[in-house]
């Protein structure tokens, strides 16, 4: 253990000299979410007192709208590439300060590291961890989506220590050995809420429930509908969990007896996740608990690992889906909303799930308001996405698609049948446009 605190002595230094070792192209990959290393961030612009130049940062749905994003003066000395856009990256993005990176979680690692390779660059990994253990070990916590991925392609790894991070395994142990920097900080580590869903949301998890048996394992991410879904589950029987989040709602069923991860077929007796962010109850829950393994996103979201799994379930959000099934989830019109994240695999990968069913979920309708203030309704079952929308998953992939007026069960449905069912789950009130612009357009 003495060997160890010398060598951890030897590399803590400050959050400014921790960034002089970043060198001119450098590819810095920030850890997700609740895991990004804030004191890193949060002195990002000091790169401009040290004189390198051409690096470039990669982030993945930050929390925080940090100076060194929306500086100008960084231009040229640090470009931002964001995987998954949250509120302040949508405004950078206005402000031509950071550009989206289209991906697929578990291929787009391997395809930046070519990337990278071929421009000569070199790749950092800039990560929260919790503290070093007796025999040397921090572990990455709340997020290890590529991070430990990374250090094993031999990235410069520079972390910040923090106690208030829980201890994971899985695919979290960095050894001190392999760390260039540690740097200390005691900040708070970052919670989110559940917040109440609607009658709306309810409505739709009942539905997707249905859709659910004892058995079966199950993919849910953050929001309203998936707490929902969560609420409804309560009284199924050995459920499992394999999903990319791991969410509050999922500590509720493992304590009410609903997951018993008995009947996966792949790592049964686990509940297998990439990272979460949360309640400090969940923190709590998941410290030092075995039973919870974070792995890489490259293993957790591939189609093929999910197809190992029985009776796989995913259920994903969307934010319009045309009358063939094409799935917008990650734009409106042009605007970059949010990102691919494992949508796409988690889709694929239920289908080659033996009984596995991947769900599409969303409210029918959305409100706008124009100048004047008056609220205006909106059909999210569409003839045609808007114009710049992205296709996240393609109608060739679409399985179930749920609403709050039901079920459409597109998989081997031509595409007259396919609009149908689309229609028969769209709001009441737009159903008759829909079926006239099906049969103006030849949507059949």
């Amino acid at each position: 253990m003495k060997a160890f605190e010398q060598l951890y002595r030897e590399k803590k230094m400050t959050a400014n000299q921790a960034l002089e070792l970043i060198r001119d192209g450098d590819y810095m990959f920030s850890a997700q979410a609740a895991g990004e290393p804030q004191a890193l961030l949060e002195n990002l612009q000091h790169l401009k007192e040290t004189g390198v130049k051409d690096t470039i940062l990669n982030t993945c749905l930050p929390l925080k709208y940090y100076e060194a994003f929306k500086d100008p003066e960084l231009q040229g000395i640090l470009s931002h590439n964001g995987w998954f856009f949250s509120a302040g990256l949508r405004d950078a993005q206005k402000k031509k300060l950071v550009s989206h990176m289209p991906q697929s979680s578990t291929s787009i690692l391997r395809k930046t590291l070519d990337r990278i390779a071929f421009e000569g660059r070199r790749p950092v990994v800039l990560a929260t961890v919790s503290p070093m253990d007796q025999h040397g070990y921090m572990s990455l916590s709340v997020s290890a989506i590529y991070e430990r991925d990374l250090i094993n392609k031999g990235a410069l790894a520079i972390v910040e220590v923090n106690p208030h991070f829980p201890r994971t395994f899985g695919d979290t142990q960095v050894h001190i050995s392999e760390v260039a920097a540690v740097v200390e900080s005691d900040r708070p580590i970052p919670l989110a809420q559940l917040a109440p869903y609607t009658e709306t949301d309810a409505a739709i998890g009942r539905q997707i429930a249905s859709l659910i048996e004892d058995g079966s394992t199950i993919q849910l991410g953050i929001g309203n509908i998936p707490n929902a879904v969560a609420a409804e589950l309560k009284t199924k029987r050995h459920l499992g969990i394999h999903t990319e989040m791991f969410t509050e709602t999922m500590v509720d069923l493992i304590e009410c007896g609903a997951v018993d991860n008995s009947q996966k077929g792949l790592l049964n007796g686990y509940s297998v996740c990439s990272f979460t962010m949360g309640s400090q109850r969940l923190y709590d829950y998941i410290d030092n608990n075995p039973s919870v393994l974070f792995k890489s996103c490259t293993f957790t979201n591939d189609p093929y690992t999910i197809g190992r799994n029985n009776r796989f379930v995913s259920i994903n959000a969307t934010l319009e889906v045309d009358l063939t099934g094409q799935c917008a989830s990650e734009t409106v019109g042009h605007t970059q909303w949010s990102g691919t994240g494992g949508q796409s695999e988690t889709v694929q990968g239920a289908q080659m799930s033996p009984g596995g069913k991947s769900i599409i979920a969303m409210h029918s309708t959305y409100t706008t308001t124009d100048a004047d203030g008056k609220k205006e309704l909106h059909s999210k079952i569409v003839p045609f996405l808007h114009e710049g929308a992205v296709v996240t998953t393609s109608r060739n992939d679409t399985d179930y698609v749920v609403t709050e007026y039901g079920i459409a069960w597109l998989r081997g449905l031509n595409v007259r049948r396919r609009a149908e069912a689309l229609i028969n789950i769209a709001h009441p009130d737009f159903r008759e446009e829909l079926r006239r612009q099906a049969e103006i357009n030849g949507i059949w």
